[in-house]
């Protein structure tokens, strides 16, 4: 007799934050508002970058490419988050659930791997000057640019594939707001055990080696502005240089907690408040910490609108 298959669950039900009903309507605004600054930061930082001349450094490539991912990768999950918040239990299909999944892992890898070169460039350009330009050229900078998107494509095949070759007989409710790693080997019917440690090495390869090599970046620049001379210089510098770090932190820290472990069994409710930080507040900060405190990006975005004002005050 031919043993059944017994992966009959078709649709998901994500649960959200329905242990907080009388919250929904607030958490509703609240994520919609975020949402709505994160995707119209990082819009203005595109625009102002393809548009002045003065912004087209290796920094701002990545910072580009870095704002072009944050757009897709916070719409990943937030739009799903809001429609859940409405209707109090969001069905999603299987093949959806997965598309879901595939593309979380590909932007947060991908993230990564953005931010761990911002770090290198920012490290030739304060402790290597002279030879910056040499090192950080326009060809090193799209082929790190390059190598990022396409390791990340890689990186969230193995997950996603891993996770839809499981048997999940039922129940089918993801005490999540969107199709995450944890909630859904809980779900599963099947061993995990070799899905665990193959996503758990994966987290270790991607998550820690990307943030000890931004980490060493920025040690070696804090040195570095150590050296410099005029205090108002350590000072910029510094302040500079400790946002990055602070916002680079909050998105690994997070991640690795969450990730970075061969036990998926935590609590959901613990996982849902992590998960919040690099999918909604992360993708916010990073337009405002890399961009609007920097003075030629404000000028670029004061031009972009004079220009755009002064376009639609001459068409009325």
């Amino acid at each position: 007799m031919q043993p059944q298959n017994v992966s009959t669950v078709t649709e998901f039900q994500l649960l959200g934050f329905q242990n907080l009903l009388e919250w929904q309507t607030l958490l509703f605004a609240v994520f919609l508002l975020v949402y709505f600054l994160t995707i119209a930061g990082n819009v203005v930082i595109i625009s102002a970058v393809s548009q002045d001349a003065r912004l087209q450094s290796p920094m701002y490539t990545f910072l580009k490419h870095l704002s072009f991912l944050e757009i897709w990768y916070t719409s990943t999950t937030v739009p799903l988050l809001l429609a859940n918040l409405l209707s109090w239990g969001q069905a999603i299909s299987f093949s959806a659930c997965m598309a879901q999944l595939y593309f979380f892992v590909f932007f947060g890898a991908t993230e990564c791997f953005l931010l761990a070169a911002m770090a290198y460039d920012r490290y030739l350009a304060i402790c290597s000057p002279l030879r910056y330009s040499f090192l950080m050229s326009p060809d090193v900078c799209t082929k790190l640019v390059a190598i990022s998107w396409l390791t990340g494509v890689g990186t969230g095949l193995l997950p996603s594939l891993m996770i839809s070759k499981l048997d999940f007989c039922g129940p089918n409710r993801i005490n999540h707001f969107f199709c995450d790693l944890p909630p859904l080997m809980q779900l599963s019917c099947s061993d995990v055990y070799a899905t665990e440690m193959a996503i758990f090495i994966l987290s270790v390869a991607v998550l820690c080696i990307c943030f000890f090599l931004t980490l060493v970046s920025y040690v070696l620049i804090v040195s570095s502005i150590l050296r410099i001379p005029s205090a108002s210089g350590r000072t910029k510098t510094f302040s500079t240089c400790g946002s990055h770090l602070a916002v680079v932190t909050i998105y690994y820290g997070t991640m690795i907690s969450m990730y970075v472990h061969p036990e998926v069994h935590q609590s959901p409710e613990a996982n849902k408040v992590i998960s919040v930080f690099y999918t909604v507040v992360t993708p916010l900060l990073n337009p405002v910490i890399y961009s609007l405190r920097n003075k030629d990006f404000k000028e670029a975005v004061r031009k972009a609108m004079r220009r755009k004002c002064s376009i639609y005050g001459g068409r009325v």
